[in-house]
């Protein structure tokens, strides 16, 4: 800009400052005053920035400000205002126009104040400027707190933004084409910086404890005074090369030699040693061109393996979003004195400056004190000087505030911060990507210090570099970072050198990891899994759904569903009905009409008995109106009010606009980022290395491999290294067959200097003779070349190809066939309302195709659109809901009980009367707290005698309690703890109470004997398997197996954990019984389970045996029970097959033998277990139920039943233990025990009373 453009009043205005007259400095009187005009004009300029471009043209910072702060500084006013003017004029162009302006226009008054920065620059590359600088800042900090101003500090803080400035200049790389070791603008800036002596005050800044307030303006400065420098180089400056740098530069030396070499020999051969005048034109048969005729060819032979049809043709321009990242401006070497001042400069930092500037700039960082971005300057010098000290004689204490956990998870941070914000960002992505870089940088520099830790001599730095490992190798997050920058690589934002830092970051920190793994068996690290939730939306209903016909058909459904349900609810549907939130700011009455809302959109659904259970709440919550009906409403009634809501136009809410949703969605992702489910695993380091196997993952390496010419030696090796792991460790090599991998490899073979890529020239030759293999084997290996391949496309390349439908991997959706839809269908229609706990289960057994799981029957169901969601046939979970009484259902309670108190079953007939339907459990602590019955046994099934039944005995079918009772001087037993009674869950009561609803009301006696006879039978030959086994000499091994079973049962009662536990021997003896087929059957005669498969080397006491079976168990295995099983068979055991009719002829001979084995029984039980009852054993008691006379039919006797509740959740055999429960409880008990499913999860013992019919 010329000055005659100037504006008149800043003309003027810097003619008032003075005038240079040779080297001296004329000020006017008015150069104060002038001062502060600029400044004030500087404050009020445009966008274009005219005001500093027209100071800059007239070049008033080279002619008047540093002549006046030079030669004036005593001026103290003056010297204030001019460094003010300075820092504004110096300011960097970003900060002026925000960002590297689009339009030509502003970019060219950009680039404008560019240039005038860059002359502003080399003006200040004086050492009379600096050397004011320093010693007015020198004069500063000699001043105590107590005696300095506020003016003093902010000059102090003015003076090291000045200098920031100034070095922040960018070098202009048209006027500075120097050459290594020359002194550029930058380097002559650092000279004078040296010669005035700032760079000593700055390191005072950095370590002064009464100066800390400057420590983020010292460590810019120090970043940008080594802008343009390597730790490498600085290391090596003024020092003799080593060997290796001589070697490494021999190599490359003779690279370059013998390529140029190669591409003479190249030229020598293309060409004869005679020179044709006639240059040829060839025809190419075989080659067509564009029409129909062959290509005509009219250079020399020796350049026609470069022909290419793409000759002539327009080059297509590259999209600008797709153009790949540029590098930043390389590194250059400064001289050699320049070097040397910024050598000892560092070695002096990290001696006495760098702990403790590091220190505070991350606190500033972490507190949120510092400017935004200004952690770049934090990531750039912990690699810088971390870099120089490794180099340096590496000493672990200089660097020991950046070298712990917290500066990786710093670290590790940013990086995320930094991807995520190129993500969102787009505009300023390069941005972006030049500060992750830096970020990976310092990760890396950090990796490499704990590696230099770990091969150091000091023990102590050994043990710190273990500790550090175990920290990051344990944390999931350090492990997977490299695995997500190289999957989200993108060239277009991220340019070469970031893959290449990242590519060699990969491969120390794998080998890092291999090393460690090697020198432990198991490694157990974390695991994270990230639990995410849908969020439900309530959407209103449709067009479609709001159609006569379609509300009429809707009606429909409801209405049969809710009579087939009797208008009965479930507990669940009774208790989750909540019709408004007492909490919410909503009035009461809008409330009342969501509520309203609530029902129509439950009965547009099809949920008939949700909305007749949202209407009974909201009766209770609003019963003034008569609004969702009276108190007293019948179901008809309630059915008619639920039709209206159906077909009435309700208001409903208008639904939030965009910007809310997109809130609440941002909410609910944090919450869902939150929930982290955190589990430890154990690490297989050949399992981390197969989640590299990804093509998203290769494709990095093999696009930084293309410029395999200009990489390192080592980056080449990182990039080898990676690619044999996945070949040759994994055996996936098929991963890398692919075309362009393949012209890669072609290009590196056919170098002329290959030899100075062995180990490039070997892998490619390893691949290109797998896949050649290959082919003999697939003929469709050639058509896979053009693609890029995921594992399980390279493995089936490699093994063979599987069928649709087929292979280890397939999970595609189970088929159905028509027939088999047709029966499910029928079934669910069926036993949809039979009230089953779980259809799902019901359905299963009775399907023709008995492979079908749960999941597939549930998913056929919704696809056939038999159930609206997968929801509704989830499994019930185990437990109830505690639900208060109110006073309503107390008063009915009690009504009840006085209507049925005088009935056999009181508790049942209540239970099937009651409106708040509850479990037995809850039922019958009501009923004792309300003081209506004083003991548990009131409310037991009272039994009748059949007096029909000829030929009864007094004692036919009596339990061994009710026996004993009757007999002369008999032993009593001691009252039982009727508490276990009501202890179970309500899922079981409930399906206990369904089972005796299912089962026939009366038995034939007949049939009762023959399941009497069959669970006898089992009982007798347990006892006779333990009989012959303690005969063959096996008393050790049982007397063992017994022990270990008492323990189990010790243990689960103690710890209450259920898990499988091995039996394991440890005797010779034991071992020899343990493979012997007779004590093996005995084994699982009790219950013990197999080896499951050849990874289980012991016999299993099953997770679902209870305490109280394992101990009736051990009980069978004692000695009295095996003497009194041998008198049993001897004596009173009945030959099979005999009638009843010999039995009851025989009763009144072995009534008196029956009594004295049940007394010794009894006596032998009390003895071992006194404190256990008779119903808290799983086993039933030794007694010869054959030969037993039957139950009296002239009393009324109450009994006690052993009936087995059993789930059907999980697909478990029955143990043979279950079969042997209850063989001294009634009818009942046994026709239970033999018709359980043959599927269950657990098993359970309920003890209840029952009658026989």
């Amino acid at each position: 800009m010329d000055l005659y453009v100037m504006n008149c009043e800043l003309l003027a205005t810097c003619s008032a400052l003075g005038y240079l007259e040779g080297d001296t400095y004329h000020k006017e009187p008015d150069c104060l005053e002038s001062v502060k005009d600029l400044i004030r004009y500087l404050r009020h300029e445009d966008d274009t920035r005219d005001t500093r471009q027209q100071l800059g043209a007239g070049q008033i910072l080279q002619n008047d400000l540093l002549p006046i702060i030079t030669q004036h500084s005593q001026d103290k006013s003056l010297f204030d205002a001019c460094i003010r003017l300075m820092v504004n004029l110096t300011q960097p162009a970003l900060l002026c126009f925000g960002k590297v302006p689009d339009d030509p226009t502003v970019r060219h008054h950009f680039l404008e104040v560019v240039s005038y920065l860059q002359a502003y620059k080399e003006a200040f590359a004086n050492e009379k400027v600096f050397g004011v600088l320093s010693e007015t800042l020198y004069t500063l900090l000699q001043l105590d707190w107590e005696q300095r101003q506020e003016e003093d500090n902010l000059l102090i803080e003015r003076i090291l933004l000045l200098v920031r400035n100034v070095l922040h200049v960018p070098a202009d790389p048209y006027e500075e084409k120097n050459v290594d070791d020359d002194a550029s603008v930058h380097d002559k800036l650092l000279w004078a910086i040296h010669m005035s002596g700032l760079d000593d005050l700055i390191k005072f800044l950095a370590s002064a404890q009464s100066e800390q307030q400057w420590s983020m303006h010292v460590l810019e400065v120090i970043s940008l005074m080594f802008r343009d420098q390597t730790p490498e180089l600085l290391v090596s400056a003024g020092q003799a090369r080593s060997a290796q740098e001589k070697q490494r530069d021999a190599q490359e030396l003779e690279a370059l030699r013998q390529k140029e070499q190669a591409e003479k020999r190249s030229r020598t051969l293309q060409r004869g040693t005679r020179h044709s005048r006639f240059g040829g034109s060839y025809v190419v048969q075989g080659l067509k061109s564009i029409g129909e005729k062959d290509v005509i060819y009219h250079r020399g032979l020796h350049n026609f393996k470069n022909y290419t049809h793409d000759e002539g043709k327009a080059v297509r321009r590259v999209p600008k979003r797709k153009l790949h990242a540029r590098d930043s401006e390389g590194k250059r070497r400064s001289a050699l004195n320049v070097r040397l001042f910024l050598r000892e400069f560092c070695m002096d930092f990290l001696e006495n400056c760098y702990n403790r500037l590091m220190y505070l700039v991350k606190e500033g960082l972490i507190r949120e004190q510092a400017q935004q971005h200004d952690e770049t300057y934090y990531l750039w010098a912990l690699s810088f000087f971390m870099a120089f000290n490794r180099g340096n004689g590496f000493r672990a204490d200089l660097v020991s505030e950046t070298m712990s956990i917290r500066a990786f998870h710093f670290i590790e941070r940013n990086i995320t911060n930094y991807y995520e914000m190129m993500l969102t960002d787009r505009k300023e992505a390069s941005s972006w990507s030049r500060r992750m870089h830096l970020a990976l940088k310092a990760y890396q520099e950090l990796l490499l210090t704990v590696n230099e830790m770990d091969r150091s001599r000091d023990e102590d730095i050994r043990q710190s570099a273990n500790v550090i490992k175990s920290n990051i190798f344990y944390l999931m997050e350090y492990r997977e970072i490299f695995l997500t920058l190289l999957r989200k690589f993108d060239e277009t934002k991220q340019p070469r050198t970031f893959l290449r830092d990242l590519v060699e970051s990969t491969h120390l920190f794998l080998r890092m990891l291999e090393r460690f793994c090697k020198g432990r068996n198991n490694l157990v690290v974390q695991r994270k899994r990230v639990k995410r939730k849908k969020s439900k939306g309530r959407k209103n209903p449709t067009a479609a759904e709001t159609t006569p016909e379609a509300l009429e058909e809707t009606w429909g459904a409801v209405a049969e569903e809710l009579r087939a349900t009797n208008f009965q609810l479930s507990e669940a549907l009774t208790e989750g009905a909540v019709p408004f939130d007492a909490a919410s700011e909503t009035p009461l009455e809008e409330q009342r009409t969501e509520a309203m809302v609530r029902v129509q959109d439950t009965l547009l659904n099809r949920r008939g008995p949700e909305a007749l259970g949202l209407l009974r709440a909201a009766r209770e919550v609003w019963p003034e109106g008569d609004v969702f009906g009276s108190a007293d409403v019948e179901p008809e009634e309630e059915l008619e009010l639920l039709k209206q809501i159906l077909t009435a136009n309700l208001p409903r809410p208008t639904p939030p606009e965009p910007g809310m949703e997109e809130e609440d969605g941002e909410l609910e992702e944090e919450e869902e980022l939150e929930s982290v489910r955190v589990s430890e695993t154990e690490f297989n380091f050949l399992d981390f290395i197969k989640r590299f196997a990804n093509p998203n993952i290769v494709r990095p390496y093999l696009l930084l491999l293309r410029s395999y010419s200009q990489n390192s030696p080592h980056t080449n090796h990182c990039i080898t290294r990676m690619l044999h792991r996945l070949a040759v460790d994994l055996k996936m090599d098929a991963l890398l067959f692919q075309l362009s991998v393949f012209c890669l490899f072609n290009k590196i073979l056919g170098d002329p200097a290959a030899t100075a890529y062995k180990e490039l020239v070997t892998f490619a030759k390893f691949v290109l003779n797998r896949f050649f293999a290959l082919t003999a084997k697939n003929n469709k290996a050639f058509v896979e070349l053009l693609f890029w391949k995921s594992v399980g496309a390279a493995r089936e390349m490699t093994e063979g190809y599987s069928k649709p439908g087929e292979g280890e991997g397939s999970n595609k959706k189970a088929k159905w066939t028509p027939e088999e839809e047709d029966e499910l269908r029928t079934l669910y229609e069926e036993h949809r309302d039979s009230e089953v706990p779980d259809i799902v289960e019901t359905l299963l057994p009775l399907l023709s195709n008995t492979t079908r799981t749960r999941r597939q029957v549930v998913a056929q169901l919704v696809a056939m659109g038999l159930v609206d969601s997968v929801k509704e046939l989830k499994k019930q979970r185990k437990g109830t809901r505690i639900v208060l009484w109110t006073e309503e259902q107390e008063e009915e309670l009690q009504m009840l009980f006085e209507e049925f108190k005088d009935s056999d079953d009181v508790l049942g007939k209540i239970l099937k009367k009651v409106t708040a339907k509850r479990s037995r459990a809850r039922m019958v602590d009501k009923l004792l707290s309300m003081g209506l019955v004083s003991d548990r046994r009131e409310l037991h099934k009272k039994r009748r005698r059949n007096p029909n039944a000829p030929g009864k005995s007094a004692a036919m079918g009596m339990t061994e309690e009710e026996f004993l009772a009757h007999l002369p001087g008999g032993l009593t037993e001691e009252p039982m703890d009727d508490e276990e009674e009501v202890e179970e869950e309500d899922e079981e009561e409930s399906e206990g109470e369904e089972r005796e609803r299912q089962a026939p009301a009366a038995r034939g006696r007949k049939s009762w004997m023959a399941e009497r006879e069959s669970m006898v039978e089992k009982n007798a030959s347990l006892r006779t398997m333990v009989y012959t086994l303690r005969q063959e000499g096996m008393s050790g091994p049982l007397l063992w197996l017994q022990n270990c079973l008492n323990r189990t049962a010790d243990h689960r009662e103690e710890e209450g954990l259920f898990q499988p536990v091995p039996i394991v021997p440890l005797t010779e003896e034991n071992e020899d019984a343990m493979e012997k087929k007779s004590f093996q059957r005995l084994l699982r005669k009790i219950g013990v389970r197999a080896p499951a498969d050849e990874q289980e080397s012991f016999w299993r006491i099953p997770a679902q045996m209870r305490p109280s079976q394992l101990r009736g168990a051990a009980e069978v295995l004692s000695p009295s029970q095996d003497a009194l099983a041998a008198g049993a068979e001897e004596s009173e055991q009945p030959t099979p097959g005999s009638p009843i009719q010999e039995q009851q002829q025989g009763e009144a001979d072995s009534h008196e033998q029956r009594a004295q084995a049940l007394r010794a029984l009894l006596l032998a039980r009390k003895m071992k277990q006194p404190s256990a009852s008779a119903e808290h054993t799983d086993f039933a008691p030794v007694e010869d139920s054959d030969s037993a006379p039957h139950r009296s039919s002239e009393k009324k006797t109450s009994t006690k039943r052993s009936r087995v509740v059993l789930d059907s959740d999980e697909d478990e055999e029955d143990s043979p233990l279950t079969m042997d429960l209850g063989a001294d409880g009634g009818a009942d008990s046994d026709r239970e025990a033999h018709s359980a499913p043959a599927k269950r999860k657990r098993q359970r013992v309920l003890i209840d009373d029952d009658e026989d019919d």
